[in-house]
């Protein structure tokens, strides 16, 4: 990475931005698989146990079954699926969850990251059966500036909430924010209108130690080089993110309380797995708005290999989420740890 933290114009901008771009990325998804435990640690697990297509209950360390999970889940007011992006096994996983769900006459909300705030109307149109084309619906959603990659792989969430008349939120912050946090830092960017336009001016965005402790660690493991200032606007960034999305859910749990309808709910909220990782990005914050009173589960989605059994073992012992979803690998394989 280069160590300046104002983007040039040219190919020195492009090339930096792009670093942080993909280092945004890659800490909500691979590098949640790096050190630092700061939740209580899960029981052991025997190697034996870590096996594809099983979820494991980190609290216990022991495998459970579809049934079981469930179970715990119709309690919940808030359930974080955590993925690796572009994983069609953590798609499908999702749809089991949802059908199962559905299939009881409940009506959950889907809540995805891989859509921001300013296309929420247009989210709204498309999934409410307006006259709208697939491909209008893309460019004016603006889905390869905003994500990017095939909408293929994300489709079949989006058509689910089409199909079954389900509400899909957008969680994310609007991308021009999160960009500018990530190039000017959090201070100037609460000087750009669009702050206050977007109510964030309102927000109390909270710096949390333990938060910080672990991002700027994995920011540091999976992308040495850069300097001081430059991981410190990327964390920011992060932390803007990761608040937004919480404004997102905290508000859709209070529109499903308020209706006082026991089949509304729950909230699923879709994002990578560095969003829910050991509860600290968005859970801890949706429990600080809402005074810790609120029931969340996490379910941690993740590739198989034997070759990484050490690194699944340490993530469930350290209870990187309440269940850990063994699935087969997507077609840009496992992540990579960062040591």
């Amino acid at each position: 990475m280069r160590s300046d933290r104002v983007l040039d114009a040219g190919s020195k901008d492009r090339g930096l931005w792009s670093l942080v771009l993909i280092a945004l990325l890659l800490s909500a998804q691979a590098c949640a698989e790096s050190g630092l435990s700061t939740s209580p640690s899960a029981a052991a697990i025997a190697p034996a146990e870590i096996t594809e297509g099983r979820i494991i209950e980190t609290a216990t360390g022991r495998p459970v079954s579809m049934d079981q999970v469930m179970d715990r889940v119709r309690q919940q007011e808030v359930v974080y699926l955590g993925e690796e992006h572009h994983n069609r096994f953590h798609i499908e996983d999702a749809l089991i969850l949802l059908n199962r769900l559905t299939s009881e006459s409940r009506r959950p909300v889907l809540a995805m990251e891989m859509f921001g705030w300013d296309g929420q109307a247009l989210i709204d149109r498309y999934v409410g059966g307006e006259e709208l084309s697939r491909q209008e619906f893309l460019d004016q959603v603006g889905w390869q500036q905003n994500w990017g990659g095939p909408f293929e792989n994300y489709e079949p969430l989006v058509s689910y909430a089409k199909t079954r008349h389900l509400h899909l939120a957008a969680l994310n912050p609007p991308k021009q924010l999160v960009r500018s946090v990530a190039r000017n830092g959090l201070d100037q960017t609460r000087q750009d209108p669009d702050w206050a336009r977007w109510g964030l001016h309102e927000e109390t965005i909270i710096d949390d130690p333990p938060y910080r402790e672990r991002i700027l660690q994995q920011l540091r493991a999976c992308h040495d080089g850069g300097s001081d200032k430059l991981y410190e606007s990327m964390y920011e960034a992060s932390m803007v993110r990761d608040e937004g999305m919480a404004r997102t859910v905290v508000s859709l749990v209070e529109s499903i309380r308020a209706a006082k309808d026991p089949l509304a709910g729950p909230v699923v909220s879709y994002t990578g797995g560095g969003h829910i990782q050991y509860n600290l990005p968005i859970a801890k914050r949706v429990a600080r708005r809402l005074s810790q009173e609120v029931r969340q589960v996490s379910i941690y989605m993740t590739s198989y290999e034997r070759g990484r059994l050490r690194d699944l073992q340490e993530m469930i012992e350290g209870g990187i989420a309440d269940y850990v979803w063994l699935t087969p690998r997507g077609s840009q394989g496992a992540p990579r740890r960062c040591r």
